[in-house]
């Protein structure tokens, strides 16, 4: 009786092991820290990411509308450069407490742009205009290979778009 005791309660726990949902810890691989211009691909030269960002906090100062810059090389775990840019900018909301009305992910490796808006901002611009302005000002440049000017020109276009 005290075997059948125990192998039914051995069998409740690893069944209950077996079957029960687990939360799968994945190592976080978003930075611990962003500033208005992340290189993380190393793509721009240190005077480019400053320009940029004295522009960046300039426009800030101006529209109150943060604008956020990230290049990556990669997005493992993820297979999609949307869902990517989804998650990174809720991390900076809730773990970071930034939080950018704009952010833009590139991948010179990947070959591909996300520009993500808040949608508070649908007021003074909307999709389409966001999409028209990065395939009009910044992906030329991009297939030209002149990242710095298309997130320049890409940039400089937004800001004006939000005053």
């Amino acid at each position: 009786m005290k075997k059948l005791v125990f192998f039914l309660a051995i069998s409740l726990f690893l069944s209950h092991n077996l079957f029960a949902q687990k939360k799968v810890e994945s190592h976080n691989i978003f930075a611990k820290s962003y500033d208005y211009v992340n290189d993380f691909e190393k793509i721009l030269t240190p005077s480019q990411i400053k320009s940029l960002t004295d522009f960046l906090k300039s426009n800030e100062a101006k529209t109150k509308n943060k604008i956020l810059i990230v290049t990556t090389a990669s997005i493992t775990p993820y297979t999609d450069l949307s869902d990517y840019s989804l998650d990174l900018d809720k991390y900076l909301i809730s773990k970071l407490n930034i939080d950018a009305s704009i952010l833009i992910v590139i991948s010179k490796q990947l070959r591909q742009i996300q520009v993500q808006g808040l949608n508070k901002l649908r007021s003074k611009m909307s999709d389409q205009e966001m999409k028209d302005i990065v395939s009009t000002y910044v992906i030329p440049e991009l297939k030209k290979g002149d990242y710095y000017k298309a997130l320049q020109q890409g940039t400089s276009q937004l800001a004006k778009k939000l005053e």
